[in-house]
């Protein structure tokens, strides 16, 4: 969660899977919009001698759609090689590294970016050579990692800006009480096994994730090139997802010791809207899901229109819920947020709707301005640049989606629907406590220390 493990296969194959997907537009530069994609969940800061690095055999995408049938018009790709400088050693790195070029550290990366148009009409070698920065091992390892994170900062052809290497993982929720049987530990005590509220429990708390990062002009991305300025102009709205590829088959090649790919490359996971996969998705066709492009998705849209957490919470929580309990009207709100974007006249003055094909887009209107302050309740907050208008890193997408699916969406497509009291304050009970974002691309905080970290307890 967001997308942490989220589905039986992809979870044994960790350097594939999807965390979170972001898309917005850059607070201090909004002529440009930031896309971020992580991968690798959960990563224990202290997790060496064989630290976490991107796949030399996966190839990693950002996919932009602006035509609004979920097929990628425009694509961002990157592949990673790596380097083992002397193979006679178990280090890492032998000695400190200042800089990300320093012949101490024993494993580099390197990586290409590559800019694609629909079908892989038009393929761009944007960027080649591009270093990595090394995981944050410790003081001695990495005595200034906050540089050697400004030192994995590139600028790349057509005015673009990208970033790949460890972050701090910035999503918060409580997975351990959540998965629980639905647990909320602020409303715990009305659960149908209740125990005493309590305050939420960050399980992101103190890991790290690897995170791709490019920083592109809006008329990068729009239909024609153009920087749009009225929100309601349909062509301000671009579709934003991101996947990992895999070849079709492997084999172990016992001369390298390694795994050799063989066969075209196919998608093994991907993720736009944070918990799509996660909790609409039953649990015998999340691999599937994986698998399938945004443009398949209506196959999925019957648990977006009755999904079965809002059956469940009034279980969970008896006499919490009754309005929802009663509500048996298939769920257009939740269809508009997450399958086809909000269209004009359901929230006055905003929409970022697509057109009628239903997909899992992150959904981007590029001419709503950042916010000065930021709400992080997003559009429900009355915060139009945050989610589900794209995805901000600040943004609470936990709260947001427990209240919209809770009923508190409902009556912007049906005013007779009165929601619960409870559907504006239901959270897990979590707040940012991971470290400190960045106000500057890649706006993700640097990674936990490995040998300066406690269990849960991060440190810079």
């Amino acid at each position: 969660m967001s997308s942490h493990r989220e589905a039986p296969e992809i979870s044994k194959d960790p350097v594939a899977d999807n965390t979170d997907t972001y898309a917005f537009v850059s607070p201090d530069d909004p002529s440009t919009v930031t896309l971020i994609a992580n991968f690798i969940p959960l990563q224990a800061p202290w997790g060496g001698p064989n630290f976490f690095e991107f796949g030399d055999d996966v190839t990693y995408k950002i996919h932009i759609c602006h035509s609004g049938d979920g097929v990628p018009d425009v694509s961002y790709q990157f592949n990673f090689t790596t380097t083992i400088r002397n193979p006679k050693t178990f280090l890492y790195n032998t000695g400190p590294i200042n800089n990300i070029t320093d012949t101490t550290w024993n494993r580099p990366q390197t990586y290409t970016v590559r800019r694609t148009t629909r079908n892989g009409g038009n393929s761009e070698l944007i960027g080649r050579n591009l270093t990595v920065p090394p995981v944050n091992v410790g003081r001695r390892s990495t005595p200034n990692y906050p540089r050697l994170g400004r030192q994995g900062v590139h600028d790349v052809k057509g005015g673009r800006t990208v970033f790949a290497g460890q972050r701090s993982d910035a999503f918060h929720v409580d997975l351990g009480s959540i998965f629980d049987l639905g647990t909320l530990r602020p409303f715990q005590a009305a659960h149908l096994i209740p125990s005493a509220a309590a305050a939420g429990v960050n399980g992101v708390q103190g890991f790290n994730v690897h995170t791709i990062a490019i920083k592109v002009p809006i008329s990068d991305l729009t239909a024609d090139g153009s920087v749009p300025t009225d929100v309601m102009d349909p062509k301000a709205t671009i579709g934003v997802w991101a996947t990992a590829l895999r070849r079709k088959s492997r084999v172990w090649d016992a001369g390298t010791n390694q795994w050799v790919g063989a066969g075209s490359w196919i998608q093994v996971s991907r993720l736009a809207n944070p918990l799509f996969n996660e909790v609409i998705v039953p649990m015998a066709e999340k691999d599937r899901w994986n698998y399938q492009g945004p443009n398949n998705d209506s196959q999925f849209a019957q648990y977006v229109t009755k999904p079965e957490l809002a059956g469940l919470l009034p279980v969970l929580y008896p006499g919490v819920f009754p309005n929802l309990a009663a509500y048996t009207k298939p769920r257009a709100d939740l269809a508009a947020i997450l399958l086809t974007g909000i269209p004009e006249g359901v929230v006055p003055g905003f929409q970022n709707y697509t057109g009628p094909v239903q997909a899992d887009m992150l959904r981007l209107n590029v001419a709503v301005k950042p916010t000065a302050k930021p709400n992080p309740l997003g559009l429900i907050g009355g915060d139009p640049a945050g989610f589900p208008n794209g995805r901000r890193i600040e943004d609470d997408v936990v709260t947001i989606e427990l209240r919209a699916v809770a009923g508190l969406t409902i009556p912007l497509v049906d005013p007779t629907f009165t929601p619960d009291g409870a559907a504006s304050k239901v959270t897990d009970g979590t707040t940012d406590t991971n470290l400190r974002t960045l106000s500057s691309f890649p706006y993700l905080g640097n990674p936990a220390s490995g040998s300066e970290s406690m269990p849960g307890t991060p440190a810079a």
